[in-house]
């Protein structure tokens, strides 16, 4: 009966976690539409909501440990819920990144560079795609997803490369561009590291499922069995 109780505890907090992650995939999208679009007003609203995730990440954290310690699951249970509970960590950094997008668009007072912004709007819309597929794998405890969507991240790599050598292009032709050069590579950065957390989430799919912690975007070197 304690078990039963158990796995729909657990199914509670994977629905919450659902939760979570589309609110940290809205934050991402808005931010990235305010910057192409010098929307600061809408930028000024998305730093106000990301309490809303801070505070969605604490209850959760709240929940997650209470359960840990009162019904001291084991094996597969145990192993989803300490993913979850590093799932609510990842996901809150995941909004900061987008709050540093909101961020960046009021410091700079508009970027001005329509290439390099629809440039940074594709980066971040496939990013928001691979965590919402990463979260479905999770969810389906899917390790093949889990695992061919780590590798995604190669390309938003390549992607932030390409903005990078565009940013450096355009300082290089006026030196007075380095301020908003420097405001893109700030943004591209943000983006880089949302798709960076999105990995580390593909690989507490493949901790769930096989019991392995590894790094998945290093080819599954240096695994450790719990």
């Amino acid at each position: 009966m304690v078990r039963k109780e158990l796995g729909h505890e657990i199914h509670n907090v994977r629905d919450e976690i659902l939760v979570l992650s589309s609110m940290v995939e809205k934050a991402m999208l808005d931010s990235a539409d305010a910057l192409k679009d010098h929307d600061f007003q809408a930028s000024e609203t998305i730093l106000r909501e990301d309490n809303k995730i801070n505070r969605k990440r604490f209850e959760m954290e709240s929940l997650i440990i209470s359960l840990i310690a009162t019904q001291q699951p084991i094996a597969h249970d145990l192993r989803m819920l300490t993913a979850m509970l590093d799932m609510c960590t990842e996901l809150e950094r995941m909004g900061d990144y987008a709050k540093g997008l909101s961020t960046i668009n009021i410091r700079s007072e508009g970027l001005s560079l329509p290439r390099i912004l629809l440039d940074l709007h594709h980066m971040a819309e496939k990013s928001v795609d691979m965590l919402h597929r990463a979260i479905t794998s999770f969810v389906d405890e899917d390790v093949e997803s889990a695992r061919a969507i780590a590798h995604e991240d190669n390309l938003i790599d390549s992607l932030y490369r390409e903005i990078y050598y565009e940013a450096m292009d355009v300082a290089i032709e006026d030196a007075r561009n380095i301020e908003r050069v420097n405001h893109v590579l700030w943004a591209a950065h943000n983006i880089e590291r949302f798709a960076d957390r999105v990995t580390n989430i593909c690989e507490r799919t493949v901790f769930v499922v096989t019991g392995s912690l590894n790094e998945l975007h290093l080819q599954e070197q240096n695994e450790v069995r719990i």
